[in-house]
């Protein structure tokens, strides 16, 4: 265990966190939402620090990220827990597992020289806090990311962006890259995540205004989150921030508890391309279904195919110095 960051004591052995919009008030003996910090007499520990449940080398593209390094290899991280209780997560078996599993942490001891070392053994040229929230288990992660720095190596969210402000200021220096999920509208975020869409969007605005570089997801889930008039308010959402921020849009399919949902059709993609192109967006992707052409970055202005991806692949990357080789049209993202 280790004293968590960013809580105060209260009166009769209570405390409250401030690490994700929750704000939890935690009375002595129990835990957060996110169920891996718990107050200890009134002490808030992170039961999760070098706790890592799922390890492994992906390609930088697996986040999704597609203007950071592109075709570079990221040391992917997680403990388990979430502060999020997400109907449709497809890494329900580690994000939810305190919670189905009367309390319990699984994970194996690692240290954050560790990590970083690994990172560096592999030829990685980033490290992924990703699989999981990677906000629940913060004080690891700025150990790691801390650590990389130093070292050379970028530093990687995957992100639902619940944050408060206070513990993005904590991370956001160390921070490079972020893919952070805009899920739906805020009946959304209530009803299917147990959260609220304000945050989020808070989150959003202060990583752009630091520099870190941002891209955003959206799992377009049938008669959920897929109406034109929710796709509309993201697209607008993001085209008022940066016209430059690639927006994901990714196919659903039946799991953990929405299995009586059909997946995302191959037309709902579309739409959502169209709206967001609509909008003013320069980038915007499709994911979860292949259809040749949605992976690949074109310019935006003389259309030119710049980078050609399939799946997770990097098959052609013709920028040169950031900028497109045949029209000199500069092209947003972090390419070295």
């Amino acid at each position: 265990m280790k004293e968590a960051i960013l809580y105060e004591k209260l009166d009769k052995q209570q405390v409250r966190c401030s690490l994700c919009a929750h704000r939890c008030t935690i009375n002595n003996g129990r835990r957060g939402l996110c169920g891996v910090r718990e107050n200890r007499a009134g002490t808030l520990y992170s039961l999760v620090y070098g706790k890592i449940c799922s390890t492994a080398i992906d390609p930088i593209e697996k986040k999704p990220l597609f203007h950071f390094l592109p075709g570079s290899k990221s040391l992917s991280i997680a403990t388990v827990g979430c502060n999020f209780k997400c109907l449709h997560c497809q890494n329900a078996s580690i994000s939810q597992y305190p919670k189905e599993h009367m309390g319990g942490i699984i994970g194996t001891d690692i240290t954050p020289e560790q990590v970083v070392d690994a990172a560096q053994r592999e030829g990685c040229e980033s490290i992924s806090y990703t699989y999981t929230e990677p906000t629940i288990y913060m004080e690891f992660a700025l150990d790691c990311a801390t650590l990389a720095r130093e070292r050379g190596i970028k530093n990687v969210f995957v992100s639902n962006g619940f944050m408060t402000m206070e513990s993005a200021a904590v991370i956001v220096p160390y921070l490079d890259g972020n893919n952070i999920d805009l899920k739906g509208d805020d009946k959304f975020y209530k009803e299917i995540c147990g959260a609220r869409l304000q945050p989020v969007e808070e989150t959003i605005k202060l990583m752009m205004e630091k520099g870190v570089w941002i891209e955003i997801t959206t799992l377009l889930i049938p008669g959920l989150n897929d109406s034109n008039v929710i796709l509309k308010d993201i697209a607008t959402f993001i085209r008022a921030l940066d016209q430059a921020i690639p927006w994901h849009v990714t196919a659903f399919y039946p799991t953990y508890k929405l299995n009586d949902r059909m997946e995302t059709p191959k037309e709902s993609l579309e739409r959502a391309r169209k709206i967001g192109f609509e909008v003013g967006l320069k980038y915007v992707y499709g994911g979860n279904m292949y259809v040749d052409g949605w992976e690949n970055t074109y310019c935006p202005r003389c259309k030119s195919l710049l980078v050609e991806r399939h799946g997770f692949s990097v098959k052609k990357n013709v920028l040169s110095n950031s900028h497109c080789p045949y029209c000199e049209a500069f092209i947003e993202g972090i390419w070295v």
